[in-house]
């Protein structure tokens, strides 16, 4: 988690604007059950109504400051956890960009959106979360066992007893619940990946009436991660009843010890009042921690997902990269000389000691069976793959030492399968070429014999596809 975390340094000063204003707001609450004690023991008890008010207003005072700090706080946690979201999600959308063929493999397209999304959303809230909340709460606390400590230690001992008993139920919780969330988040990639494979062929399935089997088959997806959702949150939630039963059974002992030390003469009701009220506090972030831990444990198995994915080295910026050639213009040569290639993981020769020459000018049809390597042979020259044996050059030079941006603008690359992207139809045909002209865009529509077509589109060229 500590190299996801790297990225809350750009706001740093947030970060401890948030911390301070939590410090001062809590500060300020754990001095407020000690009033209370004065104002009872000082002023009630004596009658005296001097004493009441004087309390009474650095009371309301101190409520006043602390909801300030409050608010201040949540603030400050809004605005570094907001921007550590973006920037995480921004850093990892690159990173997916810059993958090499290899790394795709590695990862599935549905794990990659859950990862982008959900993934990050839940470090984001655990960002705000800490700094607000997880951070607070251990020392809600600890201060309170210390000012039940200093008020009367013999009522504050039965407090500091119960207390690590607690404690140590909350971090086995912790470890446990933290890899059943990780699980949590596989069965939603799986979720998501039939959701996708759906949509997208939605055509083919209901050609062959596969509807019910997709229903069916989202429904076992979508069934697996209820019980596994179940099962972290039946974990979780059962410390809630142990925690109160506890606490609870703590203030019981508390008030029938402290009547016996106020009729000893060794407490007073206000300094009994205190530790109460300090157990209450204790009770409260306890029972509040208990959903910390929850959300801690679904954000660390979060944040092993987004490390895998941030560690993944064997991008398209550094796999097999030598200093960069720059070619002002490439003329098309290309030569295989006894290229070999095997798909990452795999044993299988898909291409073995493959020589040709495509000369400049030259028009050369690739046949084949299916599945005899012709797309493999076309997806090794843009770089799209690395060979695992012999040389690919271009003009004479090695196509690994030539910078990517280079090698791939002077290829025209028509796909298999055709992508629209999100857009006008003049953003989609110019997507190769953002700064080509209208005429430009025109004639390659015309070459593809759609200009007629697109015409008759509500808006032409700039109607908007999906």
């Amino acid at each position: 988690m500590s190299n996801v975390l790297t990225f809350l340094k750009k706001y740093r000063a947030a970060t401890v604007l948030a911390l301070l204003m939590m410090l001062i707001e809590l500060s300020v609450e754990l001095s407020q059950p000690l009033l209370i004690s004065k104002i009872i023991d000082n002023g009630i008890r004596q009658q005296n109504l001097a004493v009441v008010w004087l309390w009474g207003g650095i009371l309301v005072g101190s409520a006043v400051l602390a909801f300030t700090a409050g608010i201040l706080s949540s603030f400050f946690a809004s605005h570094a956890s907001q921007g550590f979201g973006f920037d995480l999600r921004d850093k990892l959308y690159a990173k997916v960009q810059s993958f090499s063929y290899e790394a795709f493999n590695r990862f599935a397209a549905s794990t990659l959106i859950t990862r982008l999304t959900g993934d990050v959303t839940q470090l984001q809230d655990m960002v705000f979360t800490g700094l607000r909340f997880m951070s607070r709460i251990p020392l809600v606390v600890l201060g309170s066992v210390i000012m039940g400590l200093v008020v009367q230690w013999r009522l504050g001992l039965i407090l500091a007893l119960t207390v690590p008993v607690m404690i140590a139920v909350l971090i086995i919780l912790m470890k446990e619940s933290s890899r059943m969330f990780r699980a949590v988040q596989s069965k939603l990639d799986g979720v998501n990946g039939v959701v996708q494979e759906n949509l997208t062929g939605i055509r083919l399935v209901r050609v062959f009436v596969r509807m019910s089997h997709e229903i069916g088959r989202f429904a076992g997806y979508s069934k697996d991660l209820m019980r596994s959702t179940v099962s972290a949150l039946r974990l979780t939630e059962t410390t809630m009843p142990f925690i109160l039963l506890m606490m609870n059974g703590g203030i019981l002992v508390l008030l029938w010890y402290g009547r016996i030390e106020i009729a000893a003469g060794e407490a007073t009701q206000g300094q009994t009042v205190a530790v109460i009220n300090y157990s209450l506090r204790t009770i409260g972030g306890l029972s509040a921690l208990s959903g910390i831990v929850a959300a801690y444990s679904r954000a660390r198995a979060s944040a092993m997902r987004v490390s895998e994915v941030l560690a993944v080295s064997d991008t398209e910026e550094t796999e097999n990269r030598r200093e960069p050639v720059k070619a002002e213009h490439i003329r098309g040569e290309v030569r295989f000389e006894e290229v070999g290639f095997r798909y990452p993981g795999s044993e299988i020769e898909v291409l073995s000691e493959l020589s040709f020459a495509a000369r400049p000018g030259e028009r050369i049809a690739i046949m084949g069976a299916t599945g005899s390597g012709k797309s493999s042979l076309i997806g090794l020259i843009p770089r799209l793959y690395e060979p695992t044996a012999g040389t690919i050059t271009v003009d004479g030079k090695d196509a690994r030492q030539m910078d990517l941006a280079v090698l791939r603008g002077a290829i025209g690359y028509v796909p298999q399968e055709v992508l629209l992207f999100s857009g006008t139809v003049r953003e989609n045909i110019a997507w190769g070429n953002e700064r080509a002209s209208l005429e430009e865009i025109e004639a390659a529509a015309r070459a593809a014999q759609i200009h007629a077509t697109v015409l008759n589109l509500p808006d032409g060229y700039e109607t908007t596809l999906g």
